[in-house]
């Protein structure tokens, strides 16, 4: 199969999770019991005042707005990034139950990414790197075959594959956790390939919920850069690139 890109999809989401935070945000603040404060809330839009309590630091009440995502065409470089994002599930397409075998690939190579650096240095370095990917592939159909080809010779032949194998995977995360998320991998300074996930889930989520990730992107739409003397000192440009997104 070769080199694969990216593809996120926003598989499911909390229904109206706008309306949720702010039936949140209210329940702290109203003396009704749970089913006229539910009532009441389904007669007013919620934009308004979810953007005032968050605007507030108060971002607990999106908390209860989950989203879900189905990725792939990544690297196993990008899962051992965004894994470190704990707040969140994960489920992980295995290296040890999914075989990478030549036979079970239309085109005798397993999936894997090229990086963007590669890339660039054009079509010749590009194949280079295909033909390293092709010599992986017969070091990993060796080892299946020493270790007796059945499932359970995927369990240790997985170690000769590189990061640039490609994974799948299903992630939720909350409201809250992504906009930490966007606030660290949608900077400049991100690896790119985890750079490109956060704007591509950024996107899918500002059509659902969009007062709550009005603001969402690196932390420099909302203040100084954080990153000091590392700054990657295109900030206005990138504020201009996350604002015009938002509209």
């Amino acid at each position: 199969m070769g080199q694969k890109t990216l593809k996120v999809t926003l598989l499911q989401h909390t229904a109206e999770p706008e309306r949720l935070a702010a039936l949140a945000g209210k329940r702290c603040y109203s003396g009704l019991d749970n089913e006229n404060l539910v009532r009441d809330g389904r007669e007013k839009d919620p934009a308004k005042f979810i953007s005032k309590v968050v605007g507030m630091g108060h971002v607990t009440i999106i908390e209860h707005a989950s989203f879900t995502f189905a990725v792939e065409g990544v690297s196993r470089s990008l899962l051992a990034q965004i894994t470190r994002h704990r707040l969140a599930s994960f489920s992980v397409q295995s290296q040890r139950y999914v075989g990478e075998t030549a036979s079970g690939n239309s085109d005798g190579v397993f999936d894997y990414i090229v990086p963007s650096s590669i890339a660039r240095l054009g079509p010749d370095r590009v194949a280079e790197f295909a033909r390293q990917m092709a010599q992986i592939q017969e070091w990993y159909d060796g080892w299946v075959q020493d270790f007796g080809g059945g499932r359970d010779a995927f369990e240790d032949a997985r170690f000769v594959l590189p990061n640039a194998a490609e994974t799948k995977f299903l992630l939720t995360m909350n409201a809250r956790e992504l906009l930490h998320l966007f606030t660290l991998r949608c900077c400049v300074r991100a690896q790119w390939e985890i750079q490109a996930l956060a704007d591509g889930m950024l996107s899918l989520v500002r059509e659902v919920a969009p007062t709550i990730f009005a603001k969402a992107g690196p932390a420099c739409l909302r203040g100084p850069c954080p990153e000091g003397d590392l700054n990657c000192g295109k900030m206005k440009e990138v504020r201009e690139k996350y604002r015009h997104s938002a509209e």
